[in-house]
């Protein structure tokens, strides 16, 4: 290692796990498609390389033998090929993943025979000497031995089986033998293998802004164009684009280089949504946090409340910060408007989870793992889930989507209750079914404040809201409701409701040439809720109950407890 550089937290951990014959085996997973710094020898030999130029040049440097097998490419020998020859073993290896990992598994047993047959003899004169050290690593390993769908997959366990072999059996426990499972998502892997209990599982995050900063130091050199407004101050860009890959960071510089063009610091919020959004293919998106909770209409207890637990978060004074929210109300009280202003008032990235369910067989599992990842190396961020009945899945789902809803709802009930996450990820939940949310999700500790939203319950207030929603199209109608129209203005009208009614006028005023108020009065003449009053009220009934304060709930609506 070069004397700048840190090794990484995770090569560490694999360092101590080995060198105390805690463990021989390592699952690894997580980031592990990114590219990394990898130091040579010298301390300005530093290059950009992958997961296994780093294993093979750093981690294993001092290994006499390193193989790696990869479906498709076979096996491969990435160091130490002469004196695997000087062992006569079989010349063809095979590329086929049962062959190949019985070619494996009868070396590893070849070299533990040679030791039992000259334990004396010494290392640097013959090839049966008794230290040599010995590293396996399986690349794609979730392709080559995935989640198995039938019980009685015996190829695929027979095989899962022998590499697990590997981490238990006595004379390769003696021997010095490193095995290293390379998987993205340990989901994909079989259960075999990633619930190894004499294995590690080893986690590689998303790069961090301390690694990062080393990244544009060492980037300078190679894209002076691109980096010229952060020569000798890489930790502004480490910092703002935290969260992103240094793949995606690589490929933008070249783009730039290439382009002649410079990276300003202007454009770097905006770089890092899109590099983000990139490297997460589709699973998460960034919403646009261009309000505050000066533009919520109504509201006051809730935006006090929120607008509190905002400063605490910007004093890092986190011991009352809450872990996440519930919003709840009827449709179209504006729930997904109220976390845009909410973020906006924050000044943090709110992210919105998109579909991450998936049909194939752990894919699901696996796009949770990545989603969970990414938001771990943002920061602070808002994490907004909506319909989040459907999207958390259940504790009891039954047997009709095999487990998948179940095992979505372990995932996130852990991740949603880790304390590490407080003042860093803020959980809001939107629902207008909260009834339909496992209770455990819903509980302290993963939602501390449940915020319930209604639609205005007075004629006078409903045609503010018509008033204030009219007036981003530039209609102009009185401050106070004219008489001949207050009696038309119907009970209960939600934002989104509202915002129908302003779109409606809006086009009656531009298509028919008449005033704002006429236009409003037809439109609200036989106007009819597009919210049945039955639903409606049961969505009021399940808010109200839901709670966590009354001081939310106005008096008018406390009678639907």
């Amino acid at each position: 290692m070069s004397e700048t550089m840190t090794r990484p937290a995770w090569a560490e951990e694999i360092r101590r796990l080995y060198l105390s014959s805690a463990a021989n085996q390592f699952v690894i997973h997580g980031n592990v498609s990114d590219r990394l710094l990898v130091p040579g020898k010298s301390e300005s030999s530093v290059s950009v390389g992958n997961l296994i130029d780093y294993l093979t040049g750093v981690q294993l440097a001092k290994f006499d033998l390193v193989l790696s097998y990869e479906l498709g490419a076979g096996l491969r020998i990435e160091a130490g090929e002469e004196w695997f020859r000087t062992l006569r073993f079989a010349d063809e290896m095979p590329k086929d993943p049962p062959n190949a990992i019985g070619y494996i598994d009868q070396f590893l047993r070849f070299c533990v025979n040679l030791r039992a047959l000259a334990p004396g003899e010494d290392k640097e004169t013959s090839p049966a000497g008794k230290n040599h050290s010995i590293a396996v690593i399986i690349k794609s390993a979730e392709l080559v031995f995935p989640v198995s769908k039938q019980v009685r997959d015996y190829q695929l366990n027979s095989m899962a089986s022998v590499v697990r072999s590997w981490s238990h059996e006595t004379h390769f426990n003696e021997q010095n033998l490193a095995v290293f499972l390379v998987s993205e998502h340990l989901n994909d892997l079989n259960h075999l293998l990633s619930h190894n209990q004499r294995a590690a599982r080893i986690e590689i995050p998303m790069p961090q802004p301390e690694q990062l900063t080393d990244v544009f130091a060492h980037f300078e050199s190679l894209y002076p164009k691109a980096l010229k407004e952060f020569v000798g101050n890489p930790g502004v860009p480490a910092s703002r684009l935290a969260g992103a890959t240094v793949s995606s960071i690589e490929s933008l510089l070249k783009q730039k280089e290439y382009e002649n063009k410079t990276l300003e610091e202007t454009d770097l919020a905006d770089l890092k949504k899109s590099l983000v959004e990139r490297d997460s293919q589709g699973l998460i998106e960034f919403l646009e946090p261009t309000r505050t909770l000066d533009d919520v209409y109504g509201s006051e207890g809730v935006k006090t409340w929120v607008r509190q637990d905002i400063a605490l978060w910007h004093k890092n004074d986190l011991a009352a910060m809450p872990m996440g929210y519930l919003l709840c109300g009827p449709v179209g009280t504006g729930k997904t408007y109220l976390v845009e202003c909410l973020a906006g008032e924050a000044g943090v990235p709110v992210v919105k989870m998109k579909n991450f369910r998936d049909r194939w067989v752990g894919s699901t599992e696996g796009n949770l793992e990545k989603i969970f990842a990414l938001l771990h190396a943002l920061g602070r961020c808002v994490v907004f889930i909506d319909e989040a009945d459907q999207a958390l899945g259940s504790r009891d789902a039954g047997s009709g989507d095999s487990g998948v809803s179940g095992r979505v709802y372990s995932m996130m009930a852990k991740e949603m209750s880790n304390t590490a996450n407080r003042g860093r990820i803020l959980w809001i939940l939107a629902s207008s079914r909260p009834d339909l949310i496992e209770v455990d999700l819903k509980r302290p500790g993963r939602v501390d404040v449940k915020i319930p939203l209604f639609p205005a319950h007075e004629a006078g207030e409903a045609y503010l809201l018509i008033r204030a929603l009219s007036k981003k199209h530039d209609l102009k109608l009185p401050k106070e409701c004219p008489e001949e129209i207050l009696p038309l203005v119907p009970s209960l009208v939600t934002p989104g409701a509202a915002e129908s009614i302003a779109i409606k006028v809006y086009r009656q005023v531009r298509t028919m040439d008449v005033d704002a108020v006429e236009a409003l009065r037809d439109c609200l003449d036989e106007y009819q809720n597009p919210i049945p009053q039955e639903i409606m009220d049961f969505q009021i009934g399940l808010a109200v109950k839901e709670a966590s304060d009354l001081d939310f709930v106005p008096d008018v609506f406390r009678e639907y407890r």
